[in-house]
């Protein structure tokens, strides 16, 4: 069921709640930072797993404002709507109508032509973090590249990997990763220039002064931003920087700026990502709420020379809300920026994790302003974040046999469309974005072709022509 509702304060500015009641149970929808004199929408959603009379609250910790509400709105769905509506966006966002044809060297149409069209890469960024552990195991990069498109570095860039000790840089597992990843031409995030948790900095760091602390973000900045530049997909600049404030504390309130402006002086053209956690996860998290993320992103985007951002979305899910996760995306992407889901996992019990896991990655893959998923699931003997894919041997586990059942249907993991050409040479398909080969071949001819070709939105021309 999707939420929406206007809402206003009688003062200054306060954090607003949507919640249900059903048999003192209390269902937490959604939330606004709710403004005096101006109305603000807030848009959430819920999962109703009971039949009965419910009541909706809004509320706030601030006892002095009075809340406003009008135009209030519920739209059930069922889930057989919702799955119609994914498989919409599906189809407008991620795959498109082909046309080819078939000509001889005259250019004459070629009937009854076999047309085979096999994708070798899936169009939609779809990846894994990895660890340091995938250097020199064949069996781990072999299951690894056969499923992804893209990864990111659990460990191997952060501050704390990079420079243990003050003065004493080493990008090594680094760069050795990043060569890794270029031969089998996976795309790779950068993360994270900065973790504003004081728990995960370099130990050296906590007992720096002010001014030495500024120094050494600096040459921080400049060092990591500077090595990597044009190679990477995007950057985490600051991680988790609206629960966590240690360089706000060190360096000043606007220190995400300074940060995100020394990033992009680096490296002008790569894409700087926030990156938060229980954004789309927990409308009951107010740190992190859709609307105290976008007030921090336009402080970024007031950042003098406008830089190029983004929208991390960690995905960290227990039991995934997916209606509030829906409206939480349908937010973000009214700013027209791209939207990642950067860490995806889901952390319940075995019967259920695989479940939960192929919802939300269904959900972020249908969202048409969603442009790449990571997961945060790469294989780790001594025992995964949240959860593996894989066990020690490289086979499935049920989330693994989750991506794999994905990919087939996205594409990417070979699939293959075989058809003939009518009587005007025309054959047609709906494709996912992605590379593939295609193969045109008559048999009373005995002629065959082979061509490569890429799929993207709406570059290529309509027909394809091929020759035979």
């Amino acid at each position: 069921m999707l939420l929406v509702a206007w809402l206003q304060v009688s003062e200054g500015q306060a954090n607003v709640g949507a919640v249900f009641k059903m048999n003192s149970k209390y269902i937490y929808a959604g939330s606004v930072v709710a403004e005096s004199k101006c109305w603000s929408m807030l848009k959430g959603g819920l999962t109703v797993d009971e039949s009965g009379p419910a009541e909706l609250f809004f509320e706030s910790k601030d006892t002095m404002v009075e809340i406003w509400v009008d135009s209030v709105s519920l739209q059930p769905f069922t889930q057989e709507e919702w799955n119609s509506h994914q498989e919409q966006s599906i189809l407008k966002a991620r795959k498109r109508t082909v046309r080819i044809r078939a000509v001889n060297s005259k250019g004459e149409p070629v009937p009854n032509a076999t047309i085979s069209v096999e994708q070798n890469k899936l169009g939609f960024p779809f990846g894994c973090a990895v660890e340091n552990n995938i250097l020199g195991n064949q069996a781990y990069i072999n299951w690894f590249t056969k499923r992804f498109t893209v990864t990111t570095f659990a460990n191997a860039m952060k501050w704390y990997s990079t420079e243990r000790i003050r003065g004493q840089e080493t990008y090594s597992e680094a760069d050795a990763m990043l060569q890794l990843f270029k031969q089998y031409g996976i795309g790779v995030r950068g993360h994270n220039v900065l973790w504003d948790d004081p728990k995960y900095q370099p130990e050296w760091v906590k007992a720096l002064s002010s001014k030495d602390l500024y120094d050494a973000v600096k040459q921080r900045v400049s060092s990591v931003v500077s090595r990597y530049k044009g190679q990477l997909l995007g950057w985490d600049v600051m991680n988790e920087n609206l629960h966590r404030s240690f360089f706000e504390s060190m360096l000043g309130p606007t220190a995400s700026n300074m940060i995100y402006a020394m990033a992009n002086a680096n490296d002008p053209t790569t894409t700087l990502y926030m990156n938060e956690y229980n954004t789309i996860e927990k409308p009951t998290d107010l740190a992190s709420t859709p609307a105290r993320y976008l007030q921090k992103l336009r402080e970024l985007q007031n950042i003098q020379g406008k830089i190029p951002l983004g929208i991390g979305l960690e995905s960290h899910f227990n039991i995934p809300n997916i209606p509030y996760m829906r409206s939480a995306l349908d937010t973000f992407a009214a700013t027209g920026l791209p939207i990642w889901l950067t860490e995806v996992d889901v952390r319940a019990s075995t019967n259920l994790q695989a479940m939960y896991f192929e919802q939300v990655l269904r959900e972020g893959h249908a969202h048409p302003q969603v442009k790449g998923m990571v997961t945060w699931s790469g294989y780790n003997p001594a025992g995964c974040f949240a959860m593996c894919l894989t066990d020690g041997n490289f086979k499935n586990l049920p989330t693994g046999d989750v991506v794999d059942k994905l990919l087939r249907e996205w594409g990417g993991l070979g699939g293959k469309t075989i058809g003939v050409t009518d009587t005007d040479g025309f054959f047609e398909a709906s494709l996912f974005l992605g590379d593939y080969n295609l193969n045109v071949s008559h048999p009373l001819t005995n002629s065959e072709a082979s061509y490569s070709i890429k799929l993207t939105t709406s570059d290529e021309p309509s027909p394809l022509v091929f020759r035979v």
